[in-house]
C-alpha cells in the first residue's frame, strides 16, 4: 500500500501518478484518443476486390494518418517547389481533402493526410499534374505526367543499391572506406 503523504510534500513523480489515477477513471471519447489508442475501424470484406490489392490498402488505412512523398519535375528551387505544391494543396483543400504539406528538399515534399483512405484518390490527382515527377505511397513509386521517359515505369519500387555494386566500387578505387580497425597497415 502506498504511503500517505501530505500534498505539500509531493514531487513531480507523485503528481504524475496522481494525474494518471484521475485520467484512468475519466471517460474519454474515442475521437479524443490518440490514433494509436483508438480501436481500428471494422473492415467490410465484401468491398474488397481480390484483383486489386490497392482496395485492401484503402480499407486498412481508413481513418489513419498517412504520408506520401511527391517529387516536382524539372530542376526547381525550393521556392518553386513551395509554390507548386502549395497550388496542389489548395486544389485538394477545395476538393475537401485535409492535407498538410512539408517541403523536405529542393524538389520533394511530404503530403500528410489525416485519413489514409483517400490517399489513392489524392495520388491519382497528383500524378496527373504537369510538374509532378512521381508520387511515393506505401513503398510504391507512381510516375507522374512530369516524369521523363526513363522514369515512366508503372508502379516500380524504389531501387536499392546492391551490396555487390558497392563492393566492386571499393575494390576498383583501392581505398578502404569501412570503419573497421584492422591489424594490417595500408601503404599509401
Amino acid at each position: 500500500p502506498p504511503k500517505k503523504k501530505d500534498i505539500r510534500d509531493y514531487n513531480d513523480a507523485d503528481m504524475a501518478r496522481l494525474l494518471e489515477q484521475w485520467e484512468k477513471d475519466d471517460d474519454i471519447e474515442e475521437g479524443d484518443l490518440p490514433e494509436h489508442k483508438r480501436p481500428p475501424a471494422p473492415i467490410d470484406f465484401s468491398k474488397i476486390d481480390p484483383g486489386k490489392p490497392e482496395s485492401i490498402l484503402k480499407l486498412t488505412k481508413k481513418g489513419k494518418t498517412l504520408m506520401m512523398f511527391v517529387t516536382v519535375s524539372g530542376n526547381p528551387t525550393e521556392k518553386e517547389t513551395e509554390e507548386i505544391t502549395s497550388l496542389w494543396q489548395g486544389s485538394l483543400f477545395n476538393a475537401n481533402y485535409d492535407v498538410q504539406r512539408f517541403i523536405v528538399g529542393s524538389n520533394r515534399a511530404i503530403f500528410m493526410l489525416r485519413d489514409g483512405g483517400y490517399a489513392w484518390e489524392i495520388k491519382d490527382f497528383l500524378i496527373n499534374q504537369e510538374r509532378c515527377a512521381d508520387v511515393t505511397l506505401e513503398g510504391q513509386v507512381y510516375p507522374g505526367k512530369g516524369a521523363d521517359g526513363s522514369e515512366k515505369v508503372k508502379n516500380k519500387t524504389k531501387p536499392e543499391k546492391s551490396k555487390k555494386k558497392k563492393d566492386a566500387e571499393k575494390k576498383s578505387n583501392g581505398v578502404k572506406e569501412d570503419n573497421r580497425a584492422t591489424n594490417q597497415r595500408e601503404e599509401l
